[in-house]
Parts: C-alpha cells; structure tokens; sequence
C-alpha cells in the first residue's frame, strides 16, 4: 500500500510537472507526438515531416558546416543558415581591401559565389532503430559498413538515453558549397556581444550559400563544372508573419543537451566549471578587444577567434544565472530524494549513492581538465605545436590569422591561472622545474616564444629551410610534456570514472522511465536531427517587466551608434528607415508602420539549432533561429517553458535586407514566397 502511494504521488507531480513545450523529438517518431501538435496549430502529417518514401521536409534540412543547421529556399540548392554560422566563410573571403564582415558580400551572379574549402552540409537519408541489432551482438561498426554502401553514404550509430537506445543515421555529404551573400556585420552581427543571448534582439542573423553538385546532381569536390543542387525538397516561404501563440516548430541539429542528470553534475556547473571557464575567457577576450580597437586589420584578423570565444562565455553566464534562479540543484536533490524512496526493494535501488560517490571522485580531475582546456590549451601556439599540426607541413594560411605579441599577452595571463588554481599533482613536473629556472611566469613565457620557431610564417619558413629540429622546439617541448601529464595524471582517469558514471546512468535513465511512467521522455541532443515545438511568446524577464515576443526596425534605429562598430548601421538603412520605402515589405506592427526584425518562441533549442528553420504550422519558413534569451541557456540541463525562449531572425527582414540593402532581389526569383 506504502508504494501505491508512493507511486500515485509520483505519477501526479509528473503530471503536473509537464512541460507542454519541453523536448527535441526524433523525426522518425513525430507521429507520436502529432495528436499534441496538431492540437496546437500543426495542419501536415508525420509523413510531412519525416519520410524515407517520399520527399520531406527533412530533405530540406541540411546539417552546415560543423555544427549548425541550414535549409533550402529554393529549386536551385539556394540554403540560408545564420551570419554567425557562415562567419568563418565570410571572414576567409574578407581582407582589408575587401572587408566582406563590415560591407557585406552579394554575389550579383552564379559566376560570382564564393567557394569555401572544407565546408560541407549533410543530408539525412534515413534514421533506424538497431538497439535490437546491438543486443543481439552486431557491432556499429558492421552496422554503419553495411549502411554506407561503399562510400555512398555516411553513417553513425548514436546511443541515446544513456545506452538504453540505439539509432541509425545515415547522411549524404555535398562538398562544394558556395558564399551567395551575407549582410553587412552591422546587420548580421548587431549589437556584437552586447546583444549576444539578449532579449528584445535586432539582428539580421543569416547569410546565404549554395550547394553544388556533379551533373548527376551527386557529391562531388569543387568543380567549375558543377552545377546547382536540385533539391527533394525546398521550403516555401510565408510573408504572413505570426503571431503571439501561434504555432511553431524548429526542424534541425541540436548539439548537447543533458536534461537527466542528478544534482552533482549541476552543482560542478554552477559552482566550479562555469565560474572557472567564465573568468578565463573573460581575460582573453579583453587583450583581443584592446587589440582589435587599435587597428582595423587586426580586427578582421581576431574577428572569428573572438566570436567564437565570447559565444559560450556569455553563454555559460546565462546559464548560471537561469540555474541559479530556478533554483535547479536543490530542485534535483528534492527529485533524487523521492526517487530514492520509490527505488527501495527494486533495482535501482542505491544508484543515485553510487553516482554521488563517482561524482565526488571526479571533482578534482574535471576542475584540473577545465584549466587544461580553457588555460594551457587557450594559447595558441600550443595549437600549432600539436602532434597533429607537426606531422604536416603548415602553411601560410596557417599564420593568416595569428599575432604572437597577443598570444603571448594571453599566455601570461592563462599560465599565472593555471599556477594559482590546478593542484600540484596535477601540474607538469617539467613546467614546474622550468617557471623556477625562468623565476617568474613573465620569464618563462619570454624563453617560450623567445625561442619558438612556431610564432610566425616567416620564423617557419626559415626553419624549414636550415632544417631545425622541431622536436627541440620549446613550444612543441611544452605541448609534449603537458600532453604526457595530462594523459597520464588527468585523461585516463577522468575517462574511467566517466565511464563508470555513463554506466551507472544506464540504470538510473531507466529507473527514472519507471519512476515517472507517464511522463514523455525525449533524448538528448547529440547533434542528430530533432524536431522542437511550441508557439509565439513574449515572457516576463522580472517582476513587472514583460517582453514582447518580437522586435522591429525601429528598435534597431534607436540603437544605431555611428561611434560603435557593432552598431554602425548601413547609410542605406538610415535612408529607407526615414522615407519608410519599405516597398511589400513593410507591415502595421504596434500600430507603426515597419519592418519586423525577431521574435521569440518557446521551441526547446540548444547550439547546433543555429540557423534552424523557424515553421509555422502550415510547414512555411518564417523565420531562421539564431538564439535564445539569455537565461534560457539552462535548458540544456533544465528547459522552464516559463522563461525559456528561443529567438529567430523574422524571414520577412532577411527578405528585406537581400532585396533593399544587398540589392539582390534577382534571389528572390527563384523562391516560392507566399
């Protein structure tokens, strides 16, 4: 009876507790989640959506470059994804004579479109469950053999709640893909990082690429010869908006998520890796920014690096802070406490006492493995000295975006962390020995690129040719002895005990199934194609302030800052803003009459859902997700469909800003826009 009880109450606060707008489903299961989203607003099938028979939307959605998500627009493989996204690509392209980042680039012609070595987009081809398949003895390996058809395709086996499932994924890969345009970095990066994770948002977060193929519309390297994709499937676009509490969907990879683990892995986030992490970041960012503000070309040199630097590091703050006000750790231990007096007598029993064992295990190792990765290997020329790089011959592309002075401002910095924060155990012996020899961290770092022949091309070059040792080199000495340490003293063992947890989260994963029968459990993110649903909607920030769910050109001209780089609109945009030339683009929004700019959704999104396709129920882009409000951060590990939201780049201002501001609305042609 005691259990009975127990369980009627556990099944009731899993009741209540559901988050109508929380979770990142896998496509080839929507159907069961079709009643709930048709009751929203959603008018197409599962079918629609995920199909291996027929053409989808999932033939649409492309997996950009590393990371992010991208979708077709048009017949012609035409794909739009985030200006953030495509950074890299338009930083390669960009010099001081033509700086792509501050005025933009529009090819005016398919001769004109940029290609950009490396970069690739995936299609899925088909997922499948194989969990019966791995229990029964098949390897991944053989698996993935047999799905690849001899090259044909890529393939991966991904095991999703903690090695209690296992998929599939089968992608096709296209290698030639071209720069089409992107805007001006005051349009597709305004407000820069003071805006990043911030709500109301005015950026113009897209950029434009093409895919190319051989004439058999097949995978093939660059060629001058290929030819535009012809797509499955290609979005239509609708100019119609929507609205507060209208239906919404993001379609695309989301990266990492860790929404089932116990209180011991928030705490290490909340009170010891992000504080940590934040703090180095901090300190590099401001020796890039003081850099960057001195000269132009050393700005478009550090302009990706620091992107990408400030990204997670304003990220991680959000986080904290949307943990921190959710009170999600001591919510965590009031679950676990439950959970441990359902568990008595079953066989999960004791298994959240084993994982606070193993986490307790863990601490010293993963604080140790944070500095390593955010301190030590923070410096740059310990990138150039790896294995990986010397095996190779670098070259000048290599050293195109560096500066040894700010490396080395930076290396100062990051080893004086390192030495007041990592335990001695876990510092290298070696390194101790030669900062004692050096006397100071100053000194040492002085020896260290001193001596370098790795801090510039030039100092490479001649190298090479009076064929210097580089195995006696002091930068490649330093990442050998750190690399050595770290594997002996920190990797293996922080490995192992990951492991011994993964393991034991396999048991707690289906202990938590069964502690909260009726509760939809969704997996995940591991970079594999998901759907996300929910709707329009503005939220209340703090006590007395309420966002609304959209911004509007006027926002951004009362933003506008001359003075301010990421904030130094186009003349042309002023001018429009003024005569209200809006042309079909302008609409009645607050009774003004505009241009929409973003808007807010309660779609469950992490990183990789950049560039996403933002749906309506209809299956019409309306938008082009680039972010989330900046406590939202914490839905990675606890979505609260009462803060969390996700914000997208309105279509109607991407289609605005291609055809009045890039004056290339010939691309619009070859849309289907309703």
């Amino acid at each position: 009876m005691k259990r009975f009880y127990l369980l009627l109450t556990t099944t009731l606060l899993a009741l209540s507790g559901v988050r109508a707008d929380e979770g990142m489903w896998l496509p080839m299961l929507i159907g069961e989640r079709m009643e709930d989203m048709k009751a929203k607003g959603f008018e197409l099938s599962a079918e629609d959506i995920y199909s291996v028979n027929q053409a989808a939307l999932k033939d649409a959605i492309v997996l950009f470059g590393r990371g992010c998500t991208g979708e077709l627009v048009s017949g012609e493989g035409l794909l739009f994804t985030n200006h953030h996204c495509g950074y890299g690509q338009i930083q390669y392209h960009s010099s001081v004579e033509h700086d792509y980042l501050t005025n933009g680039f529009w090819a005016m012609s398919r001769a004109e479109e940029l290609p950009n070595p490396g970069l690739t987009v995936s299609f899925l081809v088909r997922m499948e469950d194989v969990t019966a398949k791995i229990e029964g003895g098949a390897t991944s390996s053989e698996i993935v053999a047999q799905a690849e058809e001899g090259g044909k395709y890529s393939a991966a086996v991904e095991s999703l709640y903690y090695n209690n499932k296992f998929y599939l994924f089968v992608y096709q890969t296209y290698r030639d893909i071209r720069l089409v345009g992107a805007p001006p970095s005051s349009i597709g990066k305004f407000g820069g990082d003071t805006d990043n994770w911030m709500w109301p948002r005015h950026t113009g977060d897209f950029s434009i690429f093409r895919i190319y193929a051989g004439k058999d519309n097949q995978p093939a390297d660059y060629s001058p010869e290929n030819v535009p994709y012809q797509p499955k499937r290609h979005f239509a676009i609708s100019t119609k908006g929507a609205n507060e509490g209208d239906f919404t969907f993001v379609y695309g990879f989301p990266g990492s998520t860790r929404e089932y683990v116990t209180s011991d892995f928030i705490d290490y986030t909340l009170n010891y890796s992000n504080p940590a992490k934040i703090h180095l970041r901090t300190i590099r960012l401001d020796i890039i920014s003081e850099a960057q503000s001195k000269d132009v070309a050393t700005r478009i040199m550090y302009a990706s690096k620091h992107a990408n630097i400030a990204n997670a590091w304003k990220k991680w703050q959000g986080e904290s802070l949307g943990l921190a006000r959710r009170n999600t750790v001591d919510k965590k231990r009031s679950y676990e406490s439950r959970f441990e007096q359902w568990a008595v007598g079953s066989e999960y029993e004791g298994i959240l006492k084993q994982l606070h064992a193993k986490y307790a295990e863990l601490l010293p190792y993963a604080i140790s493995r944070d500095y390593y990765n955010e301190a030590v290997y923070a410096i740059e020329l310990m990138g150039f000295a790896s294995p990986r790089n010397l095996n190779r011959s670098l070259s000048e592309a290599f050293f195109k975006d560096y500066l040894s002075t700010i490396d080395r401002q930076i290396a100062i910095e990051m080893l004086r962390e390192f030495g007041e924060n990592v335990a001695a155990e876990f510092v290298p012996e070696w390194y101790s020995a030669k900062l004692a020899e050096c006397g100071s961290v100053e000194a040492f770092v002085g020896w260290l690129f001193e001596g370098s022949r790795l801090t510039s091309w030039e100092a490479y070059k001649r190298a090479k040719l009076e064929g210097y040792d580089f195995n006696s080199d002091p930068a490649v000495v330093m990442r050998r002895e750190f690399d050595a340490h770290y594997s002996q003293n920190i990797s293996g063992t922080y490995t192992s005990l990951n492991q011994e947890i993964t393991a034991l989260y396999k048991t707690y994963m289906r202990g938590q199934m069964a502690f909260e029968p009726e509760r939809a459990f969704y997996p995940d993110a591991n970079l594999t194609l998901r759907v996300a649903y929910g709707s329009v909607a503005g939220y209340e920030a703090a006590d007395g302030v309420y966002h609304l769910p959209y911004t509007t050109l006027d926002g951004i001209i009362e933003k506008d800052n001359p003075e301010i780089y990421d904030y130094d609109i186009p003349q042309s945009l002023r001018e429009i803003y003024a005569s209200k030339e809006y042309g079909r683009w302008g609409v009645e929004m607050g009774g003004r009459y505009t241009i929409p700019v973003a808007f807010l959704a309660k779609n469950h999104t992490t990183g990789g859902n950049s560039g996403s396709p933002i749906i309506n129920g209809k299956g019409e882009l309306i938008g082009i997700n680039f972010d989330r409000t900046w406590l939202s951060t914490m839905s990675d590990l606890d979505y609260d469909s009462d803060i969390c939201r996700n914000i997208s780049v309105d279509i109607r201002y991407v289609l605005f800003v291609i055809d009045k501001i890039g004056g290339a609305g010939y691309l619009l042609n070859e849309m289907t826009i309703n």
